[in-house]
């Protein structure tokens, strides 16, 4: 029986051997036919590793070549799970390396002791003393890479016009977000070979990246941060909200400048309130108040309706539809020209223009001076403005719009407006960027506005204006100015006027007799005073005044 016994279980486990020498075989089978292709493409994925080559971003220079935002060398630290050896250790080491505010060792362990992930950040485009601090410490599957960093080396000036990059260098507010792809290149890649352990055998093969394109603006550093600081002033002395200005070449629209305040360090983007990070000048618009009397003038006088000789009698109030208009001052009835209406900045002078006008007409003349349409200044997101269309106007309209209210204009529209006179009655596009590498810039678009008859007087009654009018206080010793103050209650979210709240600005040009700049300078809620030649007029002076000293522009004044 015993031998029986030997032979039953010989053979049963020679049947065990050969049901499992047929199961292998068949998995043979299956593994090197059905899924050679896919387990090949899996095998070769382990070794072998495409990685992209960031192309570095270009450079954004204002007009003197001073470098506005660049990009600085920065090291990616990251770490593979599956090759981390001391998770804990290495979530500790990082946090007292590079800082609670980089790294929290809290939030890295959690990763570090995830195997789901092969690829873990540690600190991302962190100091590169800080990561080779790190690095050397010798934790088992920690890598680097070089990376670039975005930063802003003037900080504060012209924050809002550039706007900032991300963490992935991807523009996102600003001029680095409207000329992001021509900035950011087109990046390259590699493929390298790994050995088991992570690391680098080989690169195999190379795409080379395509560095962003500079940029060059027509910005003046010197100026922008001239204008800032006089903002800042003027907001503190003024106890307003805030304030914006636009500094301007007449002759071929290039913005000098384009101010705000308060303002932020370019910086610290992340971290500031997205209120205070547009660019108000070109995005924010707001009810001009007098400076918009400018259009109503011009198109009385050019229609031909008037001269500044032209007289009127004027009472303090008129009735307009179910309106009541009257004169900031109060006065009797007096006997006014067209020139001394702009100059006193007559609401009753102004409306009986308008009137003469019509509205039809005016609606041409306004849309003629490009309001409720965009200037096409190269930045993103420009406001139109708002200007009701002619069949949703009101009987009292008339009444309202001539004088500014009604209405509303972008700070650029309104410095667009006055630069047109002060370039003999052509308006010239505003532009920011003067040329891009590698790229053609198209010019600025040009249109006539005024007759250059009709121009001239326009900028004699502006200059009167100043030298005798409401806008004395914009004076400057030694140079001729025209322009306009302007004082315009706010309107509520109800579609009345919140009392007690203005908006006071001033827009001019100097020298008067060859324009070489026009500043504009608006102040949102000012507190201790309304007026703008009290308030906004001053900080026009202050600007112009730099600037004419800063470009060397030879006085035109005789006294």
């Amino acid at each position: 029986m015993a031998p029986k016994r030997a032979n039953r279980r010989i053979r049963l486990l020679l049947a065990v051997f050969l049901i499992a020498f047929a199961a292998m075989l068949a998995r043979a089978v299956w593994l090197q036919g059905v899924r050679a292709g896919s387990l090949g493409r899996m095998a070769q994925s382990q070794h072998r590793e495409v990685q992209p080559i960031p192309a570095a971003r270009g450079v954004i220079y204002d007009r003197d070549g001073i470098r506005l935002a660049i990009g600085q060398q920065a090291t990616t630290v990251f770490a593979d799970p599956h090759q981390v050896t001391k998770p804990l250790a290495v979530a500790r080491a990082a946090e007292q390396v590079f800082g609670r505010k980089v790294v929290r060792a809290s939030d890295l362990y959690p990763l570090l002791v995830d195997r789901t992930k092969g690829f873990v950040y540690v600190a991302r485009k962190a100091d590169p003393k800080l990561a080779s601090a790190f690095v050397r410490r010798g934790f088992d599957g920690i890598g680097v890479q070089p990376e670039e960093r975005r930063a802003y080396p003037q900080r504060a000036v012209a924050a809002p016009v550039l706007g900032f990059a991300g963490l992935d260098n991807v523009g996102v507010a600003g001029l680095e977000y409207g000329f992001d792809k021509l900035l950011r290149g087109r990046p390259g890649t590699q493929t390298i070979v790994r050995d088991p352990f992570g690391r680098t055998l080989d690169t195999i093969s190379t795409t080379p990246e395509r560095e962003g394109s500079d940029v060059f603006l027509t910005l003046d550093h010197t100026i922008q941060a001239e204008a800032e600081s006089v903002l800042r002033r003027t907001v503190e002395a003024w106890g307003a909200k805030s304030a914006t200005a636009v500094v301007l070449d007449p002759r071929n629209g290039e913005i000098l400048a384009m101010a705000q305040a308060p303002s932020y360090d370019a910086n610290a983007f992340p971290k500031v309130p997205a209120d205070r990070t547009r660019n108000r000048a070109v995005t924010d618009a707001y009810e001009p108040g007098s400076t918009f009397k400018l259009v109503t003038v011009s198109a009385a006088i050019s229609d031909g309706l008037v001269t500044p000789q032209s007289e009127f009698t004027l009472p303090y109030s008129i009735p307009v539809a179910d309106r009541i208009i009257h004169d900031a001052e109060s006065r009797g009835t007096e006997r006014m020209t067209v020139a001394h209406i702009l100059s006193h900045s007559s609401n009753v002078g102004v409306v009986t223009l308008a009137e003469k006008v019509g509205g039809e007409r005016l609606m041409e003349w306004i849309d003629r001076f490009g309001f409720g349409r965009t200037t096409g200044v190269d930045f993103p997101l420009e406001s139109p403005g708002i200007v009701l269309p002619l069949e949703n106007w009101s009987g009292s309209t008339i009444g309202n719009v001539p004088i500014g209210q009604g209405i509303a204009v972008t700070p650029l529209q309104m410095a667009s407006a006055y630069a047109a006179i002060a370039n003999d009655g052509v308006w010239t596009q505003p532009h920011l960027v003067e040329r891009i590498a590698g790229h053609r810039v198209p010019k600025p678009k040009k249109r006539r506005l005024l007759s250059a008859t009709v121009n001239h007087e326009i900028a004699r009654m502006l200059a009167d204006v100043v030298a005798d009018g409401t806008g004395v206080e914009a004076q400057i010793p030694g140079y001729r100015v025209g322009g306009k103050t302007g004082t315009a209650q706010k309107p509520d979210e109800r579609g009345g006027y919140s009392g007690g709240k203005y908006v006071a600005s001033f827009v001019g040009f100097v020298p008067a007799s060859k324009p070489r700049l026009v500043v504009l300078v608006k102040v949102d809620e000012p507190t201790k005073a309304i007026w703008g030649g009290v308030v906004a007029a001053p900080a026009f002076a202050e600007i112009a005044r730099f600037a004419l000293q800063y470009l060397e522009i030879r006085p035109d004044a005789s006294r």
